[in-house]
């Protein structure tokens, strides 16, 4: 079995952790031990999940090589330096400190990477991230919202680029996808449905879904595919293998430069954008919570940025039913 390729592993000593065990993970005694276990670990994870779940693994790995330890010799002091060094220092991909939701989410992987360790594969005595204090998650997202009008800036300046970026941000913005669940969309996978276009996608944890698609997304799918009916959707410029989170995601970045757009907008803004505007326009929260893939309806709460809005207030409306007076706010 091929061990997870990682880009950052530390050149540090090696441990000792139980032979036995470790004797029963993949790879062989002359690879790194974390290599094996984390192997093991992602193996059992959805293909999206895993590929989240190994890129906070090289984050990690590699801070671990900074201070000289091995991944499999930290203690919670080398966790919580981790922890102050994301919340205080600018990150590579977003020039800024992580958020309380990504440093959460960070430590949510570690966690589960060195309780597998301990209480499964039986290699580790225990884990460095047991006791360690997991940020206060605001009920504000952090994310970088979009108006209305910046969305269609956006489509404007992706519709100008090509057919490839403009069907990528239609389907952002007006389906809420995470950008994971679009590239790893194949061409088997649009179709129809009960009188619906609608694209089969894979949501966090393997569930998969059927996702309506609007008239302009069928009209930019269907320019961009042409005359394609196998393979992914989204491929390289070649054209030999699938469109790569990174490149989409850099793709995305200068899009949003040409629009104008404020600084630290990701494709999960677009996320966040989609639930905003839809529940400002009228759809209910379970609809849009069924959309997004949110199994808490407080994560969908957690994307509408105009919650806070007053002329949202119910107030008004039981006024109205009481007085028999149009509703209205100040």
């Amino acid at each position: 079995m091929t061990l997870v390729p990682m880009t950052a592993v530390t050149a540090s000593a090696v441990p000792s952790v139980r032979p036995a065990p470790l004797d029963r993970l993949p790879g062989s005694a002359d690879d790194d031990p974390f290599l094996r276990l984390a192997t093991a670990w992602l193996i059992g994870h959805p293909t999206n999940t895993a590929t989240a779940y190994r890129l906070d693994l090289e984050a990690w790995a590699a801070w671990c090589a900074g201070l000289g330890v091995h991944p499999l010799a930290a203690e919670r002091h080398h966790v919580d330096l981790w922890v102050r060094f994301l919340t205080t220092q600018p990150q590579p991909r977003t020039r800024r400190p992580a958020s309380p939701a990504t440093v959460a989410r960070k430590l949510s992987a570690l966690a589960g990477f060195y309780d597998f360790g301990v209480h499964n594969a039986g290699v580790l005595t225990h884990s460095p991230v047991a006791s360690v204090r997991r940020p206060r998650v605001s009920d504000e997202s952090a994310a970088v919202g979009l108006t209305a009008d910046q969305l269609r800036r956006l489509l404007t300046a992706a519709t100008a680029h090509s057919p490839r970026s403009a069907a990528l941000v239609a389907l952002l913005t007006f389906c809420g996808l995470r950008i994971s669940e679009a590239l790893g969309a194949d061409i088997r996978d649009f179709g129809y449905d009960q009188g619906h276009r609608v694209l089969r996608v894979v949501r966090k944890g393997g569930k998969a879904a059927r996702v309506p698609l609007a008239p302009p997304v069928v009209r930019a799918l269907e320019l961009y595919l042409g005359d394609r009916t196998t393979g992914p959707i989204f491929v390289s410029t070649t054209g030999d293998h699938r469109w790569s989170y990174k490149l989409a995601g850099e793709q995305i970045g200068r899009l949003c430069r040409d629009a104008g757009l404020p600084a630290g907008v990701t494709p999960h803004s677009l996320r966040h954008s989609y639930a905003t505007e839809a529940l400002r326009l009228g759809a209910q929260l379970q609809d849009v919570q069924d959309a997004l893939g949110h199994a808490d309806p407080r994560t969908t709460r957690r994307y509408d940025r105009s919650r806070g809005n007053l002329d949202r207030s119910p107030n008004y409306l039981l006024a109205s039913s009481l007085t028999g007076k149009e509703p209205a706010s100040p």
